[in-house]
């Protein structure tokens, strides 16, 4: 009697730690979503810097330094040496390695979720909302880190200033026209400790109301590009960025694989060819809704010099389409396609190689 009694507590104890434990093949998704998402951030991030610069950048400006994606590049490269091509690609890839870990395991559990383990078919609305769900999961789970790589890219571009501000044209009058086109993004220089990472997070922090600071711009990423979402509304729109990007993403992606890479037809060039053309896709199709982040991202930037004053995301999407039309959706759409091939074929690979090797061993 007072042995099972005793062995009771001991079975219960048991069956509670074995619901945490992580099964050796839930593991390997993890470790090599992670894997993934390093890799294939720091092969293209000079684009990715690019791309961020040349979204915010005011187009009302005479002078826009960064445009064009060669002309650019070696500018970078002239202002800043390499050190300026991974400029917050640090940040970056601290943020994408958990960020892919959690996208590619949650994908995979849906996945087995929707099909029942997979007795039943993994149908294309089955793929979508698995990837959607994936996605909303993982930048909920990452995107302080997403904003502060935001603000460490643009932090030392040779972005022009608002002619606009009085204050700013007057204290430039005085400066050699080959400076006049090259201000910064800030009218006060960053300091060497706020252009890292923990000094740029406490610099949002201090300046722009706190943690709720590192949040901007998260129902856009996440959820739509409504103005002042309440929470009760935020699950009531799906239609944001991540959402259609990861779902379109991944369903493409199984799809192509399906097509390019039959049985005894998966090489190296054929998986590659199927990641590139399935991120391809899903960023063309949701771009604008990346154009809408990071406008929101440096919205709030206390010293900020860039123009944008935006309320919210409707308000942001209602201003640039008034100002620059259509095209303003899709500022950095270039340099963003050049590197999304390599980047999305390497996370794909990179994922399904380390997969394979640590489920085999």
């Amino acid at each position: 009697m007072s042995s099972s009694s005793s062995s009771l507590p001991l079975n219960q104890t048991k069956g509670f730690l074995s619901f945490f434990t992580i099964s050796p093949e839930v593991a390997s998704y993890f470790v090599a979503g992670g894997c993934a998402g390093a890799a294939s951030r720091t092969i293209v991030s000079p684009l990715e810097r690019l791309k961020i610069i040349q979204q915010v950048q005011p187009r009302s400006s005479d002078v826009q330094p960064y445009k064009g994606v060669w002309r650019s590049l070696v500018r970078m490269w002239k202002e800043e040496g390499p050190r300026g091509y991974m400029r917050g690609n640090g940040i970056n890839c601290l943020r994408i390695v958990p960020y892919s870990a959690v996208q590619f395991t949650t994908y995979e559990q849906l996945k087995k979720f929707f099909t029942k383990h997979g007795s039943k078919e993994l149908d294309t609305p089955k793929r979508l909302a698995s990837g959607a769900l994936a996605g909303i999961t993982s930048v909920c789970t990452t995107y302080p880190l997403d904003i502060v790589r935001a603000r460490l890219s643009i932090a030392t571009a040779s972005i022009p200033l608002i002619k606009s501000q009085s204050t700013t044209a007057n204290s430039t009058l005085n400066l050699k026209p080959s400076v006049q086109n090259a201000f910064h993004t800030s009218s006060h220089p960053y300091t060497a400790q706020e252009l890292t990472m923990w000094g740029m997070t406490m610099k949002i922090v201090r300046e722009e109301g706190g943690i709720r600071g590192l949040y901007r711009g998260l129902v856009a990423t996440a959820f739509g590009v409504g103005g002042s979402l309440s929470h009760r509304k935020v699950t009531q729109v799906l239609s944001g960025r991540v959402a259609p990007y990861v779902g379109i993403n991944f369903a493409a992606y199984e799809v192509l694989r399906g097509i390019i890479t039959p049985p005894g037809k998966n090489s190296i060039t054929r998986k590659l060819t199927c990641g590139a053309l399935a991120g391809s896709i899903s960023q063309t199709l949701t771009y604008p809704f990346d154009v809408l982040r990071r406008k929101m991202q440096v919205a709030g930037m206390k010293s900020s010099a860039l123009g944008h004053k935006y309320t919210g995301a409707l308000d942001a999407l209602i201003g640039i389409m008034r100002t620059e039309g259509i095209q303003g959706l899709y500022r950095g759409l270039w340099p963003n396609l050049l590197k999304v091939a390599p980047s999305i074929a390497t996370s794909f690979f990179t994922y399904e190689l380390v997969k394979e090797l640590l489920i085999s061993t």
